[in-house]
């Protein structure tokens, strides 16, 4: 049984929709378990995270995927307190070896989702874990990554700022390819 960690910041709602999708693509292969870990404001005390118990969940699995939304240009700041309290994992080499994947939503269609996912990778790059890009062409004629992303899974939320949390049609497929991918690339090398 390969084991994926799906560890994610969702403020609105629809990153968290988004992460659900790419634990269902996930768990559609055969022999792959899903553990999906949201990071919430109560874990994050005088600005620094504090949830042991989901730290230990992910080093025990193969793959960790990371998922937040672009506020700003860049990762929220409640996933960047949970990379923050990384750090112990990342001198001990915890989780050096393991594979990585990445994804981001934002409400504009580039909205600097780019940097989000690239701060993704180099968490994973400093941990020395194997980053997962996503090998599905873009602007496939089911929608299928329809942003053009490679370095990861992008998302755009459809509504207006303070509507109810939604994935289009589009990203809820191609989280659920993003997932499917990620578990058949467990599958065979983790």
């Amino acid at each position: 049984m390969k084991r994926i960690g799906i560890v994610h910041f969702s403020g609105g709602g629809s990153t968290g929709l988004f992460a659900e999708s790419v634990a269902e693509g996930a768990r559609a292969v055969a022999g792959t378990e899903v553990e999906l870990l949201r990071i919430k404001g109560e874990h994050i005390v005088e600005g620094r995270w504090q949830d042991a118990p989901t730290l230990d969940v992910l080093s025990a699995c193969n793959t960790i995927v990371m998922g937040a939304p672009t506020y700003m240009g860049g990762p929220a700041a409640q996933f960047k307190a949970f990379a923050d309290a990384t750090g112990y994992l990342w001198r001990s080499r915890a989780w050096c070896g393991k594979l990585a994947a990445g994804f981001t939503m934002s409400g504009n269609p580039s909205g600097d989702k780019l940097n989000t996912l690239n701060y993704l990778a180099t968490l994973a790059g400093q941990h020395g874990m194997i980053w997962l890009n996503w090998d599905e062409l873009p602007r496939q004629l089911d929608g299928t990554n329809h942003l053009g992303s490679y370095n990861g899974l992008m998302g755009q939320n459809p509504l207006p700022p303070g509507s109810p949390a939604a994935l289009s049609d589009v990203d809820t497929l191609s989280a659920r390819k993003f997932g499917d991918y990620v578990a058949r690339v467990t599958e065979r090398l983790g």
